[in-house]
């Protein structure tokens, strides 16, 4: 875990969800609020960090969150950066120009991060002249309180551009990177989460369950037992003496069913499940509770924490 804070410049681009949760998590690691700069077109700007950061935010850190400079300005925002974390729209072309205006003003050390959900350094860095510096950096929402970072490099990017980025978040920032051998659409995390969602809404909209009960049912089941290990890890466990090999022999048929009968519906498909789907997630819900969100996900990852701290102490 990081237990000292760091003197590097970061300049985050784009002022959504993702960016102004970027920057709080930066906040909490930086000697000076000074060291980070926020880029975005809002005219709003200056007055949006100053009541959305704190929220993010112990209350200790709250009177410094004026020192956060704030700028429309590429050039400005890069000119001294050590790091920039792009948080822009998911758009290709969108991230390929701005890459390319980036690199005209950033310094030669500086590194370049995409918190993309999807889109690849090796389609992003085309303009660039030096692609050896891009590379994905994506975040788990939210990240400031959620530790996965995935870093995905292109098959241009640096290995040392790699190996800096693994030991700033690792050392410096505590959270728990994890590199990716080679790109693949949505990465790792985001490809698991869409497959589940995608069977999820399948048996919603096949009237097998509402959408209340399916969250029950995770929630109940496999939520508490991923917080502390992931599928292999579980299944291995739930095949006995015998490992997951002993789990197949014994459940394959069933598993195998179940992927042969797995939903396949498609966004735009003409079904209409779209607009289903999202009028009974709000019916059932409302607004989103991300406060309450937030604490929740704090009080898992601090639980699952502590028990992995008492095992390895009884070791």
């Amino acid at each position: 875990m990081a237990t000292t804070q760091h003197s590097s410049h970061i300049a985050i681009i784009g002022a959504g969800t993702i960016g102004i949760s970027l920057a709080a998590l930066h906040l909490t690691r930086m000697k000076s609020f000074h060291q980070l700069i926020i880029v975005d077109i809002r005219a709003d700007l200056r007055a949006y960090v100053d009541e959305t950061i704190p929220r993010y935010l112990p209350l200790s850190l709250h009177q410094d969150v004026s020192a956060i400079r704030t700028t429309s300005s590429i050039q400005q925002a890069v000119q001294d950066a050590d790091y920039i974390q792009e948080c822009g729209p998911e758009n290709l072309e969108f991230k390929k120009r701005l890459w390319a205006e980036i690199e005209q003003h950033a310094p030669l050390h500086t590194l370049f991060w995409t918190a993309t959900s999807g889109i690849a350094a090796s389609e992003q860095n085309v303009l660039l002249r030096d692609p050896s510096r891009l590379l994905v950096v994506h975040p788990f929402n939210p990240p400031h309180i959620l530790p996965l970072l995935e870093i995905v490099p292109s098959p241009e990017t640096s290995a040392a551009a790699v190996d800096k980025t693994f030991a700033f978040w690792k050392h410096q920032m505590g959270r728990e990177p994890v590199i990716l051998r080679r790109e693949v659409t949505g990465f790792v995390a985001g490809r698991l989460a869409w497959i589940l969602l995608r069977e999820a809404i399948h048996l919603v909209d096949q009237g097998v369950v509402d959408v209340d009960q399916l969250d029950m049912i995770l929630q109940n089941s496999m939520g508490p037992r991923w917080a502390y290990a992931g599928p292999f890890k579980s299944f291995h466990a739930g095949g006995g003496p015998g490992g997951l090999q002993a789990l197949f022999d014994n459940v394959g048929g069933t598993v195998q069913s179940c992927w042969d009968d797995a939903g396949q519906i498609q966004f735009r498909d003409g079904s209409g499940w779209e607009q289903r789907i999202c009028e009974r997630v709000s019916k059932t819900y409302g607004k989103a509770d991300l406060e309450e969100r937030d604490a929740a996900n704090k009080a898992v990852l601090k639980a699952v924490a502590d028990v992995k701290d008492g095992t390895e102490a009884r070791h």
